[in-house]
């Protein structure tokens, strides 16, 4: 009697201790990212859990799961389909720039130069506009004008992408649109002018932009250019 009596009274105790002990969320999530095979041992639980559900109310773990995998794969699926889509645009970019450089290797006159760039790039890349403002001979940028884009853009690189201000826009497009920008320093000395490419869209020349196409056209331009400015 008194044994049964302790026996039934320890069990009591220890059922409220276990009882009074708090689980946290954070011990459950380790316990079972700890033990990768709870859910097999237990294929019971996976099943009745109920998980709430925006659209569905509740919906038990394995709907849960096999949802976030569609979702995930949809998402990739997307990924994939603009990473083919930015290749095929970058081959076609390719493409032009490699057709524009034997071009103007074939250029007589700075006139026809300056033509063939504005051509290529406003017809086939929808540029808005496209210049080349040299630093010396009959179409040269003024030395004022020289020296401010020297300072403000070209100071740490032959490349600056980006938006300009108005002034600056009008010394080198005009009156045409040109809401982002690509500037490129020619000459192996710095000497030889500006390559000045401008976008309707505000965003379409940022600057972590890539160089590695239209440093290639730079290289022609260093080129092919001094002999029709007859440097």
């Amino acid at each position: 009697m008194n044994k049964s009596g302790v026996k039934g009274n320890t069990a009591q105790a220890l059922a409220h201790d276990f009882a009074s002990e708090t689980v946290t969320e954070a011990e459950v999530r380790e316990y079972i990212l700890n033990n990768k095979d709870f859910f097999v041992n237990n294929p019971d639980v996976a099943e009745r859990v109920q998980v709430p559900h925006k659209q569905k109310g509740t919906v038990s773990l394995v709907e849960l799961q096999g949802s976030q995998l569609r979702k995930k794969v949809r998402q990739l699926s997307f990924k994939l389909s603009q990473l083919i889509s930015i290749a095929k645009q970058n081959e076609e970019i390719y493409r032009v720039y490699a057709d524009l450089n034997l071009r103007l290797l074939r250029c007589t006159e700075f006139a026809e130069m300056q033509y063939t760039i504005e051509e290529t790039l406003q017809d086939e890349l929808d540029m808005s506009a496209a210049a080349i403002k040299p630093f010396k001979g009959l179409f040269a940028l003024p030395e004022i004008q020289q020296r401010l884009f020297m300072e403000k853009r070209f100071k740490h690189s032959d490349f600056f992408f980006g938006r300009l201000s108005q002034h600056e826009k009008q010394l080198l497009f005009g009156d045409s649109i040109a809401e982002s920008v690509a500037l490129v320093l020619l000459g192996d000395r710095r000497d030889l002018g500006i390559l000045a490419i401008g976008s309707a869209d505000p965003i379409h020349f940022t600057p972590d932009m890539d160089t590695l196409l239209i440093k290639q056209l730079q290289e022609f331009l260093n080129v092919s250019m001094p002999s029709l400015l007859h440097y």
